[in-house]
């Protein structure tokens, strides 16, 4: 007889169905349940342990699926026969090729056995809102499944687009929900916009140093980039002129407040001059501002000072849900939200209802303002411990941002001009240690000693003893050339 201990309980516990799958699945993991192994019918189960025919049924198809059971017309369920526990399938072999931006738009993500990623693109898992994701989760579960069987709409889920409107009100930005589109993640956003406003053989202006991805992307469309210096105050206004007045560019890409890689922001009054320009010339200002909701109040947005005319604003959730669901948006004039929808369509359909649903449920809990709050403080503090340790193991920063991610810094000339980037990254992987040199960052990958650091995993005493290393083993990073 299978005996196993089941809970009832309405209170955000497991389901039966659940208790169901993990007990057997842990008999066959641990082996008491052996391969071939026949479990009681459906009706005799649910009898024994007195539930409904319907959990059992349901707990054995998933047991089905995850590969545990065999189902045999006939003969009932069986324990399968199987080489590895379920879940824990071996990984393909991965290798990483040489240290490029390629590779840290790509292959970084399928490697986890480097284990200090003082160089990684997003926040520790622990350090998002697993309360309101596990929420929300449970709230979807809820809805009919007649409600989320479609494609849905095409500027994505109704009520989404609605809260973003209304919360872009608030920084000033007049936006209907049809203004607003919704995307796979800030990335596809960006893509859209190129896909949709411009043509191989386009020029367009980024900041240099620049957001690496978006650096991917404009290559893929065939465009030419061409970079205006990002300075701690903003972007360098006479040389976006002259960027301006010799190519001819279609637009203009920027990260407004905490940028990545730099965690610069732009002051008011560099906002308003780089809009300015933008007008007198008619460029188009793509605004990416993923970090918004982590800068300090009263940070300038181009959108809300140009009202959506010129600008088309970019944003998403990865930074503060989850960079997994996979959700961001794009807001712009009625027309140009219409052409972005139509390309959205024609190269990827819809966007999931199901995802969009879930961070609806998230940003209308009542401890999402709560939990950004409390994230934001938690980066800043972070960021007054990082530079701390920068300063202290040989490494100037280009400023300390207000908060934020990033960090922009570079070993100290102390002895001679400060080391490539480059070679300090080569090294540092021998090290079990993932760095982010300038050149991912920059439009012609020129080599840089500049380095960007994630605040939220720059705290290993690991990373400090390898500058150490560096500083006082200058022939290491020959070796590394």
């Amino acid at each position: 007889m299978l005996n196993l201990n089941l809970v009832r309980s309405r209170r955000g516990g497991e389901t039966l169905t659940e208790q169901i799958v993990a007990g057997i699945a842990a008999l066959v993991d641990s082996r008491a349940l052996r391969a071939g192994a026949l479990l009681p019918s459906v009706r005799r189960f649910a009898q024994q342990h007195d539930v409904s025919t319907f959990t059992v049924a349901e707990a054995y198809g998933r047991l089905t699926a995850l590969g545990y059971l065999a189902a045999r017309p006939g003969s009932g369920y069986t324990v399968a026969h199987r080489h590895a526990p379920a879940g824990h399938a071996r990984a393909p072999h991965w290798e990483a090729p040489g240290l490029n931006a390629a590779w840290l738009l790509s292959d970084v993500f399928a490697d986890h056995s480097v284990p200090i990623k003082a160089g990684a693109g997003w926040l520790p898992g622990d350090w998002l809102n697993e309360e309101g994701l596990h929420q929300a989760m449970r709230s979807a579960a809820r809805v009919p499944a007649a409600q989320v069987s479609g494609y849905g709409h095409p500027y994505g889920f109704g009520a989404l687009r609605e809260h973003i409107a209304a919360h872009l009100s608030q920084y000033g930005i007049p936006a209907q929900s049809q203004q607003v589109v919704l995307t796979q993640g800030a990335t596809q956003a960006l893509d859209l916009v190129v896909r949709t406003l411009l043509r191989p053989g386009d020029t367009v202006l980024v900041e240099s140093p620049c957001y690496c991805n978006l650096l991917q992307i404009l290559r893929l469309a065939g465009l030419r980039a061409i970079g205006v210096p990002r300075t701690a105050a903003g972007l360098d206004t006479d040389a976006l002129e002259d960027a301006i007045r010799q190519h001819s560019p279609r637009a203009l890409f920027i990260n407004t407040v905490l940028q990545n890689p730099t965690g610069a922001s732009l002051t008011s009054m560099n906002a308003f001059r780089v809009l300015q320009i933008a007008e007198q010339h008619r460029l188009l200002v793509v605004e990416d501002d993923i970090y918004r909701e982590l800068a300090p109040a009263g940070s300038p947005m181009l959108a809300a000072m140009d009202g959506l005319s010129q600008v088309v604003y970019v944003n998403g959730f990865s930074k503060t849900i989850a960079p997994s669901l996979r959700v961001g948006y794009l807001a712009a004039s009625p027309d140009l939200a219409k052409a972005f929808a139509r390309t959205k369509m024609a190269v990827g359909l819809t966007s999931s209802e199901v995802t969009e649903r879930l961070v609806y449920s998230v940003l209308t809990s009542g401890h999402y303002g709560r939990h950004v709050a409390a994230l934001a403080e938690r980066l800043r503090a972070q960021q007054d411990l990082v530079t701390e340790k920068m300063d202290a193991h040989g490494l100037e920063v280009l400023l300390r941002p207000e908060g934020g991610m990033f960090a922009w810094a570079r070993m100290r000339e102390a002895d001679g001009p400060a080391p490539s980037g480059n070679r300090l990254a080569t090294l540092a992987l021998e090290h079990g240690i993932w760095l982010a040199p300038g050149a991912y960052f920059e439009p012609g990958e020129a080599d840089s000693p500049w380095i960007r650091f994630n605040v939220a995993t720059s705290d290993a005493p690991q990373l400090w003893d390898f500058f150490d290393a560096v500083r006082t083993d200058q022939g290491a990073l020959a070796r590394a050339a």
